[in-house]
């Protein structure tokens, strides 16, 4: 997914100094990143979310992102404007580590889209 001769480490370590700039904190982890992506797909600005709206655009992110590869469609907006995706595809099992390489690339690659 990631087309680049540098590490999907050092992609991700560049992607935190990016967005420690934009957002004046660096994310703390993957988790830290796919919120704000959610915020961003959600379109509502920054705002305070209880502990399951978090959760539910930390689910937005990862649609988002796994989107990319064609695992999940955008379906609509829901009718509080929350964005609402369909699962085209079933994700390959894999271990903890490489479930989080994968997302870790597909998040490299949307900011590398969204942010150019």
């Amino acid at each position: 997914m990631v087309v680049d001769n540098k590490s999907i480490d050092e992609l991700w370590d560049e992607l935190l100094n990016q967005l420690e700039l934009l957002v004046g904190k660096r994310p703390a982890d993957l988790n830290a990143v796919l919120f704000l992506i959610g915020v961003q797909e959600l379109g509502k600005g920054p705002k305070r979310f209880s502990k399951e709206a978090k959760q539910d655009l930390m689910h937005i992110a990862v649609c988002r992102v796994l989107s990319q590869s064609g695992y999940y469609s955008f379906e609509g907006y829901d009718k509080d404007g929350w964005p609402q995706w369909v699962l085209v595809k079933p994700i390959p099992h894999a271990d903890l580590i490489s479930q989080e390489i994968i997302l870790k690339e597909h998040v490299i690659t949307y900011f590398q889209s969204e942010l150019v």
